[in-house]
């Protein structure tokens, strides 16, 4: 059987497309005024749901995505509310090309990673291994591939952004309240309005609080999040705005890890098992400050100035896993060793970030010009206390996978006093210089040009050694407006990314090259029927050199220190499909397809590929798509909504095999007069699946089991 190439299969379906609507033109009678008002209807339904025309993330600029030469998506506040979405876990499925890796951390085109920045600067107050709350975020923009020429060193699978909910002059007031099963409880406080007649200062109050006992044993979860803001506006053209976000986070039973599994992914126990015991714990007390000064100066030429401070304390008190057992010999391995763990980890972090646009013409050309310069320092120190397992004449016992015993040792039986921490204090800082310029070269046909030189310095202060580099990258793409309908893009673009400042030491082999990482994709964004529906294609290809991995040779000078060795060329090939929009006046969908192959191309006898045995990359399916509908019963103020979730098989980094699953999520919401009620199942079949996996010692990350969520908002 002969396979499309993902680039014929873009062009076979963009000559399908452009052949239906030109045929649905043809044959479609003109509309009269009553056809005229129901599209009217439509598209304003979908612009105003899950369906967004414009964002400033890609670009830094004000620009129609249809004029961005690359795949970006967002996400919306309604898509979110819709699928009671309260950390960016659930909204995996909502992105064409990502699933979930670990934690936080996902996988990206291919390539894990857990790189984020808020409002288009860095400083993630979730920095670790905490889960990014969405009490505050508006909505959520993610811009595929890499992004070196707008945002400087990170990841090339892409970019996730937060948009932070800000104070707003219109009046919004609301109290939430909700419950679960697992024991899940909830309450959120917000407010937002104008502080004066005149319209100049406006305010923003939110106060959030849940807490749960999810299903693995001794588990425990409370968050507690205070978000305030504060806009002034000093003239018509100068306003500011001053933010401030408190978190804590107290996880009982963490730091997780999987549960083990046999070589062809089936759980070999219950996925409540938990080598935790229920003293153990994460707790998380995070704080962000930011301010962000806009100042026009004229109708053409504006400036942006964002400074954003984070503050990060993580405690983490756990048992990890350290190798599996069979005890009776049946073949069939049945008990843990455990390590304990004690580790804390502080972080601060420091971004300013400034952006001149300005627009004009040259040469009968329009251009929109923009010059930018951002800084970030990010400072790291931790201390590490590790008790050994019994089994190399440690405290600590191991674990039944059969029949847990758990309360029979803690962390105060492994007199941690006495065992001398390891330390980690390191420094790192990064300057970037961008430039960009977008050329309007006729009514139709737009070129992106951008270029950006970032230096980076890196200290580890405890070894008293330093490494510093730069690079340069670009990005060049265009657009193009055949119709009205059609409009295909084309993109080249580079990346890198430094090393981290903890594994430059020469103790471990470096200091290490960063890594870098190019793009070329081919994408084509439609607006089918009347506007009322919006079908995304891209198709790309992404090199990344130069990652880092563990050497198999382990300490190869023998200075007590395990070494690192930097992989060959590693190739992702993929496409992707999004579509969003209305199909009647009252059915929205929104639904993602991902097509994805990664592989290690060149290696050399120092290097491992990332799974055993294979070339393909850990916990990157081959084959991903994500469903949401939502239908809107006017009659009786309610809508009903269904999602469909599917990951195809994937392999974790000890390569086995994690199966592939499909998961439904279902949803009721009706309003009774300034209250909205809101029922949410996820997991509606209770289907038993590891969204990815890790080692074998650890095992597969499972996924949750049926979560029922009931909800009640009232507006004033």
């Amino acid at each position: 059987m002969q396979y499309f190439q993902p680039g014929q299969l873009a062009l076979a379906i963009a000559a399908a497309l452009s052949s239906y609507t030109a045929v649905a033109s043809e044959t479609t009678p003109q509309a009269g005024a009553v056809t005229q008002q129901d599209a009217l209807v439509v598209t304003g339904r979908a612009q105003s749901m899950y369906r967004v025309e414009e964002t400033d993330f890609a670009t830094r600029t004000d620009t129609p995505i249809e004029k961005i030469p690359q795949s970006v998506q967002v996400i919306p506040q309604q898509l979110m509310k819709d699928q009671a979405a309260r950390k960016i876990t659930d909204l995996y499925q909502n992105i064409a090309g990502v699933n979930s890796f670990s934690y936080s951390g996902v996988t990206f085109r291919g390539f894990r990673q857990d790189e984020i920045v808020y409002d288009g600067v860095k400083g993630d107050p979730f920095n670790g291994f905490a889960v990014p709350q969405l009490f505050n975020i508006e909505t959520v923009a993610v811009l595929k591939g890499p992004a070196g020429a707008i945002y400087g060193g990170g990841n090339p699978g892409g970019l996730i952004n937060y948009i932070t909910k800000k104070p707003q002059y219109e009046t919004q007031r609301s109290v939430q309240v909700s419950a679960g099963n697992d024991d899940f409880v909830s309450g959120a406080i917000e407010l937002a309005g104008s502080v004066n007649d005149e319209e100049t200062q406006a305010y923003r109050v939110g106060l959030y609080r849940d807490s749960e006992s999810p299903f693995r044993t001794n588990t425990s979860a409370d968050n507690t999040i205070l978000d305030l803001g504060y806009r002034i506006d000093v003239n018509p053209d100068t306003s500011l705005v001053l933010q401030y976000t408190d978190i804590k986070q107290e996880l009982g039973g963490n730091r997780l890890r999987g549960v083990p599994v046999d070589d062809d992914g089936n759980f070999i126990t219950d996925i409540s098992w938990n080598p935790n015991e229920a003293t153990d714990y994460q707790n998380l007390d995070a704080s962000v400050w930011q301010g962000r000064l806009e100042h026009r100066f004229s109708e053409r030429t504006k400036l942006d100035v964002t400074a954003r401070y984070f503050s990060n304390d993580e405690e983490q008190n756990y048992h990890e896993p350290r190798g599996l057992q069979d005890t009776d010999g049946d073949g069939v391995v049945d008990f843990s060793q455990r390590q304990f763990r004690d580790q804390v980890r502080e972080n601060t972090g420091i971004s300013l970030t400034a952006n001149l646009v300005n627009q004009f013409n040259a040469g009968g050309v329009p251009h929109t010009l923009l010059t930018g310069a951002d800084w970030y320092r990010h400072d790291f120190s931790a201390s590490y206390r590790t008790a050994q397992q019994s089994s190399r004449g440690g405290p600590v016992p191991g674990l039944s996978l059969v029949n847990p015993q758990y309360g029979l040792t803690s962390a105060a039986d492994y007199d941690l006093a006495s065992v001398t921490p390891r330390l980690t204090d390191t420094r790192s800082d990064r300057y970037g210089l961008y430039l960009q310029d977008q050329l309007d070269l006729t009514d139709n046909w737009s070129v992106t040009l951008g270029g950006r030189y970032d230096h980076f310095k890196d200290q580890n202060r405890l070894a008293g050694t330093d490494f510093s580099d730069g690079e340069l990258t670009y990005r060049i793409g265009t657009t193009y407006n055949i119709n009205d309908r059609f409009f295909p893009y084309a993109l080249y673009g580079t990346g890198f990314q430094p090393q981290s400042a903890s594994s430059q030491s020469k103790a471990q082999g470096g200091p290490f090259d960063p890594e870098t990482s190019s793009i070329v994709e081919i994408g084509l964004r439609t607006r089918l029927l009347d506007d009322s529906l919006a079908l995304n294609l891209a198709t790309y290809r992404i090199i990344r050199d130069g990652i880092l991995q563990a050497d198999p040779a382990g300490d190869v000078d023998g200075d007590g220190e395990d070494d690192l060795v930097q992989l060959g060329e590693v190739e992702s090939n993929g496409f992707e499909v999004e579509l969003v929009g209305d199909l009647t006046p009252d059915w929205v969908l929104t639904a993602s397809y991902a097509y994805n192959d990664t592989r290690v191309v060149q290696s050399s006898e120092q290097t491992r590929y990332s799974v055993p045995g294979t070339d393909r990359f850990a916990n990157a399916p081959r084959n991903t798509f994500g469903l949401w509908s939502r239908y809107q019963l006017p009659s009786i103020d309610s809508s009903i909504s269904m999602g469909v979730d599917y990951v195809d098989e994937q392999f974790s980094l000890s390569g086995q095999r994690v199966k592939p699953y499909t998961i439904y999520n279902l949803s009721w919401a009706t309003d009774v007069d300034d209250w909205q009620l809101q029922m949410n199942i996820k997991n509606l079949f209770d289907e038993e699946y590891a969204s990815s996996g890790f080692l074998s010692r650890s095992g597969h990350f499972p996924g949750e089991p049926r979560r029922v969520y009931l909800s009640a908002t009232y507006n004033f």
